[in-house]
């Protein structure tokens, strides 16, 4: 599989400050056991697979609301 790059990420995502916060937040739910939307990660670390799906459009970013966010309470959106 060829090397993931930023820049691939960034065609999906508005900015480089979101795609760390997108990237963090998919990786930490990676290593807590979350199944990848993505198939041959090999031996590929959480955030490798992270970027991966960011890339692929897996993982999509959806600005929220403080409405939603307060609905949310505690749980985390992407």
């Amino acid at each position: 599989m060829a090397r993931i790059t930023i820049e691939d990420c960034l065609e999906k995502v508005p900015n480089k400050f979101i795609l760390v916060k997108m990237a963090i937040l998919r990786a930490h739910q990676l290593m807590k056991g979350a199944r990848p939307t993505i198939d041959n990660i090999e031996e590929n670390r959480e955030i490798v697979v992270a970027l991966r799906e960011i890339a692929a459009n897996k993982v999509k970013y959806k600005k929220i609301t403080e409405e939603e966010r307060r609905r949310a309470g505690e749980e985390k959106i992407l």
